[in-house]
């Protein structure tokens, strides 16, 4: 049987770097060798000697006792077949437990072994039981006290409980048989000093097999354990998995692996006896841990080796002795520094943005948070600025995304040359940007930065022979004076931020009180309008649309209008922001349109109404919506015209323009409404999709003073008329304006000079009045 190695042994309860225990128990496969079974062929072959001994010397004194009462004949012969059974026996099991033990050998059966022991008892009690009948009472009782005396040579079977049992099985019967053969010549006192001796032998016997067999198994079962962690421990040294260690009481070095001695730099031999934590750079925490006596697991340290900095970690467990004596450490340990640097490569990883290399927004919020906690304890306000790169979208949409990242890594260059070690900069997802400044007690200078961002961002950048030019809006709040928390600080900035794109972008805004108080006028505004659209607050205003020939009704435009109960009349530009903002527009817009088309299914045939619609009504659901509502009121399509502005060409351009295809289908008009205001799109006037364009009223109002104006509208004329679209002019309120559009060859005019919004009923009078001209005449 394999035999561990002592320096293994001192170590067997050593745990692994991260905490398991290095012991392992094992069971062998049916048929195959154990170590129980190891043990006790061993034992038996060790006790074997004493019970072939107990055997034939009782066979001598039963020889001896019947010498001259019996014929030499029959008891000669017997003791010869019990020393000859027994000595045979007692080499079977010699040889047994050198052949059937180990890992190549194979498990001797418990019939075997029973069936042996049982042979010895048959031939042993074969003569004195044959003779028993024909003895004299005083033979008899020398004869059955021998017998019983023998059961207690059952002692040399204690290893193996069935033999034990198959051996008192064997002299009970033989005893029994015999007293009750001599009944009635054994005297009575003599029979019970016989049966007591018997039954002492049994108990006693099966007390100390039982005793016997417990203790083998426990010890089967820690050498198989520390046979298995041996091995282990050989493995995890030879396989460079860690190394081993054990110290003294007084932590000086008993044990350490060659591996460990290695990374030092210094022979083993040299090692014994010093101190580990001098050896281990003098670490003050392993120190600390050895002191208090107690299991440590994953301590990990640096260390200066001849191969560099390197890191360990080590794990151990304190020696106690039988008496409870504290006796020093043993342990394991690894070096991690592989594992280290991967854990500080993924660790930059998650706090670094890929594109620009600069902190991304889980680490701004870091940073931020020391600031805000820096600033708490030193009474030094910090500041956290919002950056958003204004007109960053239409790069991506028209150079592509690969000249939008290098635009985004050179901002991220100009913005840490600007902040310099004034502060962090982060890139927070997108073309948004953050700013940590850790001292912001001088507001000027911090406004001064600000300034100077916003002029260095909107400098152009060359990019692959391309120039592009973009601008940068900025928000900006100050900790903890505009908030004691990271969240909120960041939802001040953000606030100021949207203040400064709503103050018409490329500038600085600082959150105030005053912001606060209109955010909060927002949120409530936000509630307003989602209790007006379950309670219907809305009714549409009409404004005519008039024919630029002859000056005749032809429609309305439907504008919604809110009348709040305590705010009064809300603009359209007030609370439609808010609620696309707020993911209502797809139901105020289906409202609208139903309510159109209920008020053109009541007006004759040749009165159009025309409805806006917004960015965020373009989804896939919009034509459905709009068929239903001219089913329902029985409404032929061409009598309703949608209006979207160029916005909508911002979003997903292919998405976009599949809507308004299928609009298209179903019959209804699509204007182009504000044409010239927005972003270029005149791609999409030869995509079959638009019938109308709708120039601005500021283009109108102003082209009577700005002759360049009077050109710019000529274009769109041409322009529309080459795609055989109608024009359509806003915003004309004198007779100068009509004539000059009119002049223009624009097809249709919209504007106070005919009429402002009107509600449905006066709107219905124009109607019916355009009705009763057409009868007279």
């Amino acid at each position: 049987m394999y035999k561990a190695p002592d320096r293994y042994k001192r170590l067997i309860s050593a745990r692994l770097p991260g905490g398991e225990s290095a012991g392992l128990a094992s069971r062998a496969p049916e048929g195959e060798s154990s170590p129980l079974r190891d043990v006790q062929l061993i034992s038996r072959a060790q006790l074997a000697p004493f019970f072939a001994a107990a055997n034939i010397i009782a066979a001598l004194m039963m020889v001896a006792s019947l010498w001259g009462f019996k014929e030499a004949t029959w008891l000669l012969p017997w003791a010869v077949a019990v020393g000859a059974v027994n000595l045979g026996a007692m080499h079977l099991a010699r040889t047994q437990s050198i052949t059937h033990v180990g890992r190549s050998g194979h498990r001797v059966p418990n019939w075997l072994m029973v069936g042996e022991v049982a042979v010895r008892a048959v031939v042993w009690l074969s003569l004195p039981l044959y003779l028993f009948p024909s003895l004299d009472p005083s033979q008899q009782v020398i004869a059955a006290s021998i017998m019983a005396g023998l059961g207690i040579g059952a002692l040399g079977l204690v290893v193996v409980p069935p033999c034990v049992t198959a051996w008192m099985i064997a002299f009970t019967a033989g005893v029994g048989g015999a007293l009750l053969i001599g009944r009635n010549s054994v005297p009575f006192q003599h029979m019970l000093s016989i049966i007591f001796t018997l039954g002492v032998a049994i108990f006693g016997v099966l007390a100390v097999a039982r005793w016997a067999f417990h203790q083998l198994k426990t010890n089967a079962d820690v050498g198989s354990q520390s046979e298995s962690a041996s091995l282990l421990l050989q493995e995890y040294e030879q396989r460079g998995v860690g190394w081993l260690w054990a110290v003294d009481g007084e932590n000086r070095v008993t044990y350490i692996s060659s591996r460990m001695s290695t990374l030092l730099g210094r022979p083993g031999g040299q090692l014994l006896g010093h101190s580990l934590p001098a050896l281990l750079g003098g670490n003050a925490e392993l120190g600390r841990v050895l002191l208090e006596r107690q299991p440590f697991n994953s301590l990990e340290m640096e260390l200066d080796t001849p191969r560099g900095s390197r890191w360990i970690s080590i794990a151990g467990d304190p020696i106690i002795d039988t008496a409870g004596r504290f006796e020093g450490f043993r342990g394991v340990g690894s070096d991690i520094t592989e594992i280290r640097q991967t854990q500080e490569r993924l660790t930059h990883l998650a706090n670094v943005d890929v594109l620009s290399g600069l902190p991304n927004r889980g680490r701004v919020r870091q940073l931020l948070g020391e600031a805000l906690r820096g600033a708490t304890t030193s009474s030094v306000p910090c500041a956290i600025m919002f950056l958003d790169l204004d007109g960053f979208k239409p790069v991506n949409d028209t150079f592509g995304h690969p000249k939008g990242d290098a635009v985004l890594r050179a901002v991220a260059k100009r913005l840490v040359d600007e902040v310099g070690p004034d502060g962090h900069v982060g890139r927070m997802g997108g073309d948004e940007f953050a700013i940590v400044i850790t001292d912001a007690q001088s507001r000027k200078q911090v406004e001064m930065l600000a300034e100077r961002i916003i002029n260095s961002i909107k400098e152009s950048y060359l990019i692959d022979q391309t120039e592009i030019r973009i601008g940068v809006s900025i928000g900006a709040a100050f900790g903890p004076i505009d908030g004691a928390t990271v969240d909120d600080l960041i939802l001040k900035a953000d606030l100021a931020l949207y203040q400064a794109k709503d103050a018409g972008r490329g500038c600085a805004r600082y959150f105030s009180s005053e912001l606060q108080s209109e955010q909060e006028d927002r949120v409530r505004l936000e509630s307003d309008l989602r209790a007006a659209v379950a309670s219907k607050q809305f009714h549409l205003a009409f404004q005519p649309l008039i024919n630029a020939k002859t000056q005749k009704l032809i429609g309305f435009e439907a504008l919604i209008r809110w009348n709040h109960a305590q705010r009064g009349f809300v603009p359209p530009n007030v609370f439609i922001p808010v609620a696309e903002e707020s993911g209502l527009m797809p139901v105020i817009g289906e409202w609208v349109i139903e309510e159109a088309c209920k008020a053109a299914a009541s007006w004759p045939e040749p009165i159009t109404v025309a409805l806006n619609i917004s960015p965020k009504q373009i989804l896939p659901a919009l034509p459905n919506i709009v068929s239903e509502a001219l089913s329902r009121c029985k409404l032929a399509a061409n009598r309703i015209e949608l209006e979207v502005t160029e916005g909508v060409f911002l979003g997903d351009n292919g998405s976009t323009l599949d809507v308004l295809k299928r609009l298209r289908a179903l019959g209804v008009g699509i204007a182009l409404d504000d044409f010239g205001t927005g972003y270029s799109s005149i791609g999409y006037l030869n995509k079959a999709v638009f019938h109308k364009l709708k120039i601005d009223g500021s283009f109108v109002r102003e082209a009577g003073t700005r002759p360049e104006n009077v050109a710019i509208i000529q274009s769109i004329v041409q322009l529309a008329k080459s795609f055989r679209m109608s024009v359509t002019a806003e915003g004309v309120e004198t007779a100068e304006d009509f004539e000059r559009m009119r002049d223009l060859g624009c097809d249709t005019i919209q504007g106070y000079l005919f009429g402002k919004p009107l509600a449905y009923d006066r709107a219905n009078q124009m109607v019916v009045g355009l009705g009763a001209k057409r009868l007279a005449g």
